[in-house]
């Protein structure tokens, strides 16, 4: 199920068959999981699944409800669970942070949250706030907490009006939510650079990395018990005869004392270097050497088998490595021993987490490359690292991820390797606009510090059609709207999402999380344009929201007489004079397009009737067929084009078809893969409809002249549509002639063997 999706089942219960699984999940992985971390973590979803479960229980926690959480607001940010499910707390409680602990402190006040706002609303809280207005050394990593800065802004702003009321709003939570905000680094990265992670992040990257048991084992028998073993070589080689066998004669005394000061020495390096133990193991050759050396010292002869075990090892070590002390024995043990010296990952981490130290955390990198620059003279002096030591791939990759550059660098440098990071980058160039859409220079960073909280918001599971709380319904973004200017640059970013969404991930259904941040960009700049999820066929009832209808007209404008439109089978001149439903009493605007999820419906046939997840999504597919799932509102309105035409995202989508369709015949569950398959070639399809003809013709002999076997049907009927003919209303042609699509009640074709 998509956690994201604005739900859209209608008086309904949920069932807590979910919840349950999850919780057996998390219950068997705190159990059993190797890992300590790993464990923890499943302990602490145990313990939120377990309070979830109570609060379905008890009616303290009402499940698919805007307000699910008895005593909150729907403004509170929410803890928000695998499925959408609230598991009932604010992101903003719980005990106090060290940050509102510190201020405390400083005020001369008790530790106590509602003491702390109380506190922040004197004139030396007020202060303290403008403070951290005009300076932006604050984050906002939840929204509540920008609450205060607000009220402490409109304060300054002569609207103590606005700034009464929304203290009045937000005083009975004050015991409960934080409303004050963590110290930061400073003001927000500059408009046009974004990072996938902060240097934080890539603290914590490199932190996990403890040293490699394997190889700090081998060092250890590189450095201690390969040069121990050759001074025991040379000890027994001292009882030698002319053809080089030991045990020819006894040394005396002198040797038997040396022999003893040796062992010694052996249990003071087995104390201190507890890694390697083949030097116990008496089938090695060390060991073998040790232990005949420990009888000889204690004054009992070695048995037949022991002489026999110690002339063994000692032949085979000089054969293998030539007399201590001779040229061929000296080159391998100098070879060892730089191995031996080369700086581990484990130090070489340690060294990176010493440079990172020195930057702001909660901002990417800049420069990435000055921080993985090879080691210098005072380095390797602190660190015992030699100069100019570079960095392996392994540690260079966490701190690469905190790149700061336009979006589109990261996306030539491979740092954007799907639209769901696109997605994650999405509202770091949102705040940006949003900054910019505010006259006062602190107000608009502190709104574009409020906007990238704000998209890390998780999505509920709503039911009876209502949608997710936005961030206008805020009541702090509330009391600021009147000093927020008309944007210009919304359409402009727009423009800039869908374009990379498009051209660079051609085949991939834009994910919910962009299509909501590109659905806020249209509404913030008063564009009109209906941007629409991807729904869960899982709760889905069958109805679709108006936007829907807006959407398919949209598409009706720019592919009618097109492909896409006689190969889907679509009447977009119908679609486009769809009537709206009427208003309910009192003006209400209907919930659903009856018009138009009539026709998704009828257009998915005998299996819309089955009244099933497999059902649900043969009705949902039929809307993204319609509506394009965005491309046409991006393509049309927004005016995203690619800089080299489309034939580039139709290969580009046919080798995402490709792909999928070859992956799911080796899958033991496939009907996700072929999904996305058709999801693909229906972008692909789209993206061919606006080609030149010539173009279209390029593409379509390619894809005949190379598609994998199982695509054959598919590719013919396409060829078939583009050639003016037409598929039956069971969406095939003759006998080897099919429109691909990813919903089916019962076994799909693609799969057939």
């Amino acid at each position: 199920m998509d956690n994201n999706a604005d739900q859209q089942q209608p008086t309904a219960t949920v069932s807590t068959d979910h919840a349950h699984g999850q919780l057996a999940r998390a219950f068997v992985t705190a159990l059993s999981h190797p890992d300590a971390a790993t464990r923890s973590r499943a302990e602490d979803r145990l313990d939120r699944w377990r309070a979830a479960l109570a609060g379905m229980a008890d009616g303290s926690l009402r499940v698919g409800s805007r307000t699910p959480v008895a005593g909150l607001p729907a403004w509170a940010t929410l803890e928000v669970l695998h499925g959408g499910f609230a598991s009932g707390r604010a992101c903003a409680e719980g005990p106090l942070r060290p940050y509102e602990i510190e201020a405390c402190r400083a005020a001369g006040i008790a530790a106590d949250r509602a003491a702390l706002f109380a506190h922040s609303l004197t004139e030396a809280g007020l202060t303290g706030l403008w403070e951290l207005l005009d300076g932006g050394r604050y984050r906002v990593t939840v929204p509540e907490e920008a609450a205060l800065l607000t009220v402490a802004w409109l304060v300054r702003a002569g609207e103590q009006q606005a700034a009464l009321e929304l203290v009045t709003v937000l005083a009975p939570f004050a015991a409960r939510l934080r409303f004050t905000p963590p110290t930061g680094d400073g003001p927000a990265p500059a408009v046009d650079v974004v990072h996938r992670q902060t240097v934080a992040s890539s603290v914590e990257a490199l932190e996990r990395r403890g040293p490699n048991h394997a190889v700090e084992t081998q060092r250890e028998a590189l450095t201690v018990w390969l040069p121990f073993s050759d001074e025991l070589l040379a000890h027994w080689l001292e009882t030698a005869g002319p053809d080089g066998r030991v045990l020819h004669h006894d040394p005396g005394t002198e040797w038997h004392r040396r022999g003893a000061e040796l062992l010694l020495r052996y249990r003071l390096l087995a104390a201190a270097n507890p890694l390697c133990g083949k030097h116990r193991s008496s089938r090695q050759n060390l060991g073998i050497l040790r232990t005949c050396l420990e009888l000889t010292v204690s004054g009992e002869a070695l048995t037949p088998r022991w002489a026999g075990l110690l002339r063994v090892a000692a032949e085979s070590m000089v054969r293998r490595r030539g007399l201590p002390g001779s040229d061929r024995h000296t080159a391998l043990r100098r070879l060892q021993a730089e191995q031996a010296a080369l700086p581990s990952h484990h130090a070489l981490a340690r060294l990176l987490l010493a440079r990172l130290a020195e930057l702001p955390r909660h901002d990417g990198l800049a420069d990435p490359e000055s921080v993985l620059a090879p080691t210098g003279p005072l380095e390797a002096e602190q660190h015992g690292i030699p100069v100019g030591t570079a960095f392996p791939a392994e540690l260079r990759r966490p701190v690469l991820a905190a790149t700061s550059a336009p979006v589109e660098t990261l996306v030539g440098l491979g740092l954007v390797p799907s639209a769901e990071v696109l997605a994650e980058l999405a509202p770091q160039l949102a705040s940006a606009v949003e900054a910019d859409a505010y006259r006062d220079r602190a107000l608009g960073a502190l709104a574009a510090a409020h906007h990238r909280a704000f998209a890390g918001r998780r999505s509920l599971l709503l039911l009876d059609y209502a949608r997710q709380v936005r961030a206008e319904e805020l009541p702090w973004v509330r009391a600021t709207e009147a000093h927020r200017g008309a944007g210009e640059r919304e359409l402009a970013l727009l423009r800039r999402l869908g374009g990379l969404a498009v051209t660079t991930f051609p085949g991939t259904i834009l994910p919910n999380p962009l299509v909501s941040e590109l659905a806020a960009l249209a509404r913030r700049g008063d564009l009109g344009l209906p941007f629409v999820e991807e729904l869960a066929a899982d709760i889905f009832m069958g109805g679709f929201t108006p936007k829907y209808l807006a959407a398919a007209r949209i598409a009706a404008d720019l592919l009618q007489g097109t492909l896409y439109e006689r190969y889907y089978g679509i009447d977009y001149a119908a679609v486009h004079a769809m009537a709206d439903d009427e208003p309910g009493r009192g003006g209400r605007r209907p919930a659903t397009s009856t018009a138009f999820s009539a026709l998704c419906r009828e257009r998915a046939g005998r299996a819309a009737s089955s009244r099933s997840v497999a059902g649900n999504g043969t009705v949902i597919e039929q809307a993204q067929i319609l509506t394009t799932h965005n491309l046409a509102t991006l393509v049309g309105p927004v005016g995203t084009t690619p800089a080299d035409g489309w034939e580039a995202p139709a290969l580009g989508a046919f080798a995402t078809t490709a792909r999928l369709v070859t992956r799911a015949g080796r899958l033991p569950r496939p009907l996700a893969t072929v999904k996305n398959a058709a999801f693909a070639w229906r972008q692909m399809v789209f993206h061919l409809s606006l080609c030149t003809p010539q173009a279209q013709r390029a593409v379509l002999d390619g894809l005949v002249a190379d598609h994998p076997a199982p695509l054959a049907p598919a590719v013919a009927g396409l060829r078939l549509v583009a050639s003016g003919g037409r598929f039956g209303d069971d969406g095939t042609a003759g006998d080897s002639s099919r429109r691909l699509l990813g919903w089916t009640v019962g076994p799909h074709w693609l799969l057939r063997r």
